[in-house]
């Protein structure tokens, strides 16, 4: 894992390794035992060879052996056991690294995936903790071995006969020079494949999620087309990378059977003036084939390092995004919504990385207990506006005030506990009709279901299901349409009895009627209600209509004064009633 260290890419990820410790030494101390009977078994070869086969010894050809046996099945021993820690140890770092990204992805604001979006999110949670899961595995098993095997078989060599050795002694600081310029090429070609990887997810979730839309438009050709793009760049990258990769391996095979070749043949030359031994030439070939054999697997070591190091970096980039929306030092516990009265004070809102105010200047005030009617054409900032109350984002400039209280002093889950929200697009999760309405109270009765859902006029749906509360929704609610997944929406909102209920837009895909039983049903619950709607129907329903135009406030007042001094409200009156019906008001 020391690679990992390098720019900076290592306090978050690494201090994951701390809880395993000892696991981590006991498998490096394990294979370390492999290590040295590795290490040992060629010089008990050269005692076998010139004391026992040259003298005609037989017993001390079968004490050494005996001693060789006995060390290989400790080496075996030590590698299972070894085995069992490596796996223990990656397989909880994984654990934990996984569970960390959860939760920081879940105290992310709305500003924070636009900068890290869904798709690469997904990728750094599975595939690149997968790397780095399976790299901490090999770093017990065999990547510290290895390395440590050519410096301890160099070394063991120079033991055995300095002069023979001097050939490794040169050959193997080149070979690690190069390695090192290799891991560091590699990293940099690894990190645009984890990217590419990105775009792949990207286009797959698109087009997974909507499926439906693409076969109504019969756009599958178009789609095919996109994922074919994105996949072919990612073939491509992975391509040149391993290309790149692979070279180094007949690179280093070509040195080493030059350095074995040279070992032979000066060793050969020794034999005959007497200065060395056939044992300590058939020790040092074995070191020199040791050696060989590890740097024929270096390859495979430093494409998983490479690819480990890049994704060491996306996970850490996670970790250390800023959680910019969070309790500041105003922030009191005291402090909590207890009316529902809002008020916004000169705000103006700008999304993160985009040019220009979607809110400039925004100022009015709902007293609790108020409904009010929000419209607008497409683009006007109504839903921008909805989600500057709950704080999913923060005003650029001026305030926000709940309860004549600056929003930033009220602690985030105050705030939000006390605030029913219902987005443009009906969200619901896999599970049963009761879990879904669940996520609006935890410990709901059935009772409080069921009153929620008949004030959502939704009872009667949910009942005629198979199981009624207790069917079982498909993945966002896939077997319920539009209208029934904005009713259940509204139910899980209403069942947490909320100071204020934010509904954006949300009774679009519902008839006149049941709208009416809707919104008659509101009027129970004590809180303030805030309606986007594109409907007059509604805003006539009302206490109070605000009219947005280019992220600015134009217009405030009842259905009544907006008709007779706003140009905007009439046009927008007369597109869905006709001429006449203004005049007849």
């Amino acid at each position: 894992m020391e690679v990992l260290c390098k720019r900076g890419v290592h306090l978050k990820v690494i201090r994951f390794l701390k809880p395993y410790r000892i696991a981590m030494a006991v498998a490096w101390s394990l294979m370390l035992v492999e290590l040295a009977v590795e290490l040992l078994n060629p010089l008990f070869m050269a005692r076998i060879i010139d004391e026992g086969i040259m003298n005609g010894d037989l017993n001390v050809v079968l004490k050494w052996g005996f001693i060789m046996v006995g060390m290989s099945l400790l080496a075996f021993i030590s590698g299972v056991t070894n085995s069992f820690f490596a796996a223990h140890t990656s397989q909880g770092f994984g654990y934990d690294v996984r569970e960390s990204l959860y939760k920081k992805v879940q105290s992310f604001s709305f500003a924070s995936f636009h900068k890290l979006p869904t798709a690469s999110l997904i990728t750094r949670m599975t595939n690149d903790v997968r790397q780095l899961q399976n790299t901490i595995f090999m770093s017990l098993r065999i990547m510290l071995r290895a390395p440590l095997l050519v410096v301890g078989s160099t070394i063991m060599a120079l033991i055995v006969n300095v002069r023979l050795a001097l050939i490794l002694f040169i050959v193997i600081p080149v070979l690690w020079v190069f390695l090192l310029w290799v891991l560091k090429r590699g990293w940099s070609f690894f990190e645009r494949v984890q990217s590419r990887l990105d775009k792949v997810n990207e286009v797959m979730k698109e087009n997974l999620s909507g499926m439906r839309l693409i076969k109504a438009y019969t756009r599958s050709k178009y789609e095919e087309g996109r994922f074919h793009g994105a996949n072919e760049d990612l073939k491509d990258r992975t391509v040149r990378a391993l290309r790149f990769m692979e070279i180094i391996m007949p690179l280093l095979m070509l040195v080493m059977n030059l350095a074995l070749l040279s070992v032979l043949w000066f060793g050969s030359i020794d034999v005959a003036s007497g200065g060395a031994s056939v044992g300590e030439v058939v020790a040092i070939v074995t070191y020199v084939t040791r050696i060989s054999s590890v740097f024929s697997i270096f390859s495979f070591i430093i494409t998983s390092f490479s690819r480990a190091r890049a994704s060491a970096g996306r996970v850490e980039e996670v970790l250390q995004t800023e959680v910019d929306l969070k309790d500041g030092e105003e922030a009191r516990q005291e402090n909590t919504v207890v009316n529902g009265e809002i008020a916004f004070r000169d705000v103006s809102f700008q999304y993160p990385s985009t040019r220009g105010k979607v809110l400039e200047g925004v100022s009015f005030k709902v007293e609790a207990g108020e409904t009010v009617s929000i419209l607008g054409a497409t683009g006007s900032g109504k839903t921008s506006l909805f989600q500057l109350i709950p704080r999913l984002y923060d005003a650029t400039e001026g305030s926000v005030e709940l309860d004549g209280q600056c929003i930033r002093s009220i602690p985030l889950n105050h705030v939000r506990k006390n605030i029913g929200y219902v987005p443009q697009e009906a969200v619901l999760f896999s599970g049963s009709v009761s879990e879904n309405l669940q996520w609006g109270k935890e410990e709901a009765t059935r009772e409080e279901m069921i009153q929620a859902a008949k004030d959502a006029q939704i009872h009667e749906t949910i009942m005629n299901l198979s199981n009624g509360y207790d069917t079982v929704l498909g993945q966002k609610g896939v077997n319920l349409s539009g209208g029934q997944k904005q009713r259940l929406s509204i139910a899980r909102a209403l069942i947490r009895k909320p100071k204020i209920l934010l509904l954006d837009d949300s009774t679009s895909a519902l008839d006149l009627k049941t709208e009416s039983k809707l919104l008659q049903a509101l009027k129970q619950y004590e809180c303030t209600t805030m309606i986007i709607t594109q409907k007059i129907s509604t805003a006539m329903e009302s206490d109070t209509i605000l009219l947005l135009e280019d992220g600015v406030l134009i217009g405030e007042g009842t259905h009544t004064s907006l008709l007779e001094d706003s140009t905007l409200y009439q046009r927008i009156f007369q597109s869905q009633f006709g001429e006449e019906e203004i005049h007849r008001v």
